[in-house]
C-alpha cells in the first residue's frame, strides 16, 4: 500500500507527490484529476504503479509532440530518441498512439524524404536507399516512394552534370573526377555513362572508381 502524505503544486500543472516513507512523485495535474489522487490518501501498490505509469506515459508523448513540431521523424527516429529518456514499454506504447493518430507515418515520412533527396540534393536511387534505411524506413516504403523518380533519372542526371558539373571538365581526368562524383551521389556506372555520353575525351576509357 502506498500512503500519500501530500500534494502540493511544485511548478506550471506539475505536482509532488509525497509518500509517507519519504519517497517523492512528480504528476501532471491531469494525472491527479484521473485518479482522483488526495492526501491523506491509501492507495494499493498495483494502482499507484499504474499512476506513475499513466504520468510517465503522458511526459513522453509530449516530449515527442514537443520534438515532431521542429522536424518530422521516422518510427525508428523518435522511438531512439525517446528511448533515450523513457524505458522500452513507455517509448512502444508512445509511438503506438502516435501511428494510431497518424502524427507518425512511415509512408508519408518517405515520401517526402525521396523528394527531398532526389529533387534537393540531386541524389541517385542507391545513394538513396542507403540514406533512407539509415532512418529505419522499411524497404517497402522506400521502393515505393522512390520508384517515380526511377524512369526520368539519367534526364534529371543531364540536367545535374550541366548545371553544377560541365564547367569543371576540361580533360580526361577531370571528367573521371565528375564521374566518380556523381557515383558518389548514388547513380549506377551505366546511369552515369549515357548521362555524360557527349563528354569524350582521347583515350578516354569507360573505367573509373565505383565509391
Amino acid at each position: 500500500m502506498k500512503n500519500i502524505t501530500s500534494i502540493e503544486k511544485y511548478k506550471g500543472s506539475t505536482y509532488e507527490v509525497e509518500l509517507d516513507d519519504g519517497e517523492k512523485e512528480y504528476l501532471n495535474a491531469d494525472i491527479i484529476s484521473q485518479y482522483h489522487l488526495k492526501a491523506p490518501m491509501s492507495v494499493p501498490e498495483s494502482a499507484w504503479k499504474q499512476v506513475v505509469y499513466s504520468n510517465k506515459l503522458r511526459t513522453a508523448k509530449e516530449r515527442a509532440l514537443y520534438l515532431l513540431d521542429y522536424k518530422d521523424y521516422s518510427y525508428t527516429e523518435l522511438f531512439k530518441k525517446l528511448e533515450q529518456n523513457y524505458p522500452e514499454q513507455i517509448c512502444f506504447d508512445t509511438m503506438s498512439r502516435l501511428v494510431e493518430i497518424g502524427v507518425i507515418n512511415d509512408k508519408r515520412y518517405a515520401v517526402n524524404m525521396a523528394r527531398r533527396l532526389v529533387e534537393v540534393k540531386g541524389f541517385g536511387y542507391y545513394r538513396c536507399v542507403r540514406e533512407m534505411r539509415l532512418k529505419g524506413l522499411d524497404n517497402e516504403f522506400i521502393e515505393e516512394a522512390l520508384a517515380p523518380y526511377r524512369e526520368t533519372t539519367v534526364e534529371r542526371l543531364k540536367e545535374l552534370v550541366e548545371e553544377k558539373y560541365a564547367h569543371k571538365i576540361t580533360d580526361k581526368k577531370s571528367l573521371d573526377r565528375v564521374k566518380n562524383a556523381l557515383v558518389r551521389l548514388g547513380y549506377s556506372y551505366q546511369e552515369v555513362k549515357e548521362a555524360m555520353s557527349e563528354y569524350k575525351y582521347p583515350a578516354e576509357n569507360d573505367e573509373f572508381c565505383d565509391t
